[in-house]
């Protein structure tokens, strides 16, 4: 009769702001994302069904790869140009 939705909808809601800033090049603002959706993976697994616990360990695993040197602090620096 009813089905139980297979997402949370606050995790969700992060990895979303998380993959704006990505596509926005906002370096600390996705970091910071993905620390919040670490964090609130870990409060709220216990509670989700096992196949979504995977779903979203898969996500946090791509997400990680993705940010790996993903910092303004990495950027090479550029020597202004001489006139």
């Amino acid at each position: 009769m009813f089905f139980r939705k297979k997402t949370d909808p606050e995790m969700e809601k992060i990895i979303t702001t998380l993959r704006m800033d990505m596509s926005n090049n906002y370096k600390d603002a996705a970091q910071d994302d993905f620390r919040r959706l670490k964090k609130c993976f870990e409060e709220r697994a216990d509670k989700m069904p096992e196949k979504v616990k995977e779903i979203y360990r898969a996500q946090i695993a791509e997400l990680e790869t993705a940010l790996k040197g993903y910092t303004h602090k990495d950027q090479p620096v550029h020597a202004a140009p001489k006139i």
